[in-house]
């Protein structure tokens, strides 16, 4: 199979689909090596290639779909709002809660939290769709002293960042951010429907109380590499001395 031809097919297709909306069912292999007269091996090729530049996904057992990346935007000078990023973005965005639980709050996130080892703490677990695509899958630690009755407010109000500005009277600010390209394992492969071993961005987040710069909450999030784009202001994420200021909060 010459690379140039399979390269060929990538290329028309993807000139072809660029003004369909995301969600849109297009040719999978069979179709598009009856079409270009191409060996099923050359369909396969011209597919993978679209997925590679992220503006296709292939749903086992539904076919192949147009897909687009968002701008997921870090920055301190931004909320650290889910949601509210993806609007600014033109996404539109849905939380669901897995689950919220009341747990004594293990030494590492008490480290971070400047809270007391083994005191209150909520565990929140949510899955986050963009589009009506899981996007985002993850962890919250919040002090169940901020907002005692999370879990009501989160019935009635879908915005964490919101919970705890009209709730807990704090103003959320990422304090410290760190990002990195890492695998899908099985759990985060199960909730945001992709492969085993798919690339994956894993940001986690250290966010304060902008006016009195307490400590609020943390939030480990892993996030689809083919469904958003991860953008750091790098003003925000560097000292005045050019060294990182990124730590990495506890796992659950």
């Amino acid at each position: 199979m010459a690379s140039a031809k399979y390269r060929e097919i990538a290329a028309v297709m993807a000139a072809e689909i660029a003004g369909l909306p995301p969600g849109t069912k297009v040719d999978g292999e069979l179709a598009v090596a009856a079409r270009f007269g191409v060996s099923r091996a050359a369909a396969r090729a011209a597919v993978q290639e679209l997925e590679r530049q992220f503006l296709v996904r292939r749903v086992r057992g539904l076919g192949t779909f147009t897909s687009r990346r968002v701008d997921y935007l870090i920055s301190s000078r931004r909320p650290p709002s889910w949601s509210q990023t993806l609007r600014d973005a033109g996404a539109t965005p849905r939380t669901v809660v897995r689950s919220c639980v009341d747990v004594p709050m293990p030494a590492a996130v008490a480290h971070m939290l400047h809270a007391v080892e083994g005191s209150a703490v909520w565990r929140l677990q949510r899955c986050s769709f963009t589009d009506d695509l899981p996007a985002s899958w993850g962890t919250e630690w919040v002090p169940a002293a901020t907002v005692p009755e999370l879990p009501a407010a989160l019935r009635r109000v879908e915005s964490l960042d919101r919970i705890l500005r009209d709730i807990g009277a704090v103003v959320p600010a990422r304090s410290r951010v760190r990002a990195s390209m890492e695998a899908a394992g099985e759990e985060v492969a199960d909730e945001l429907a992709i492969g085993l071993g798919a690339p994956v961005w894993l940001v986690e987040s250290l966010n304060k109380d902008a006016t009195s710069g307490a400590p609020v909450y943390l939030t480990e999030r892993w996030i689809r590499a083919d469904a958003i784009r991860v953008v750091f202001e790098a003003g925000d994420i560097f000292g005045q001395d050019g060294s990182a200021v990124g730590t990495r909060p506890a796992s659950n």
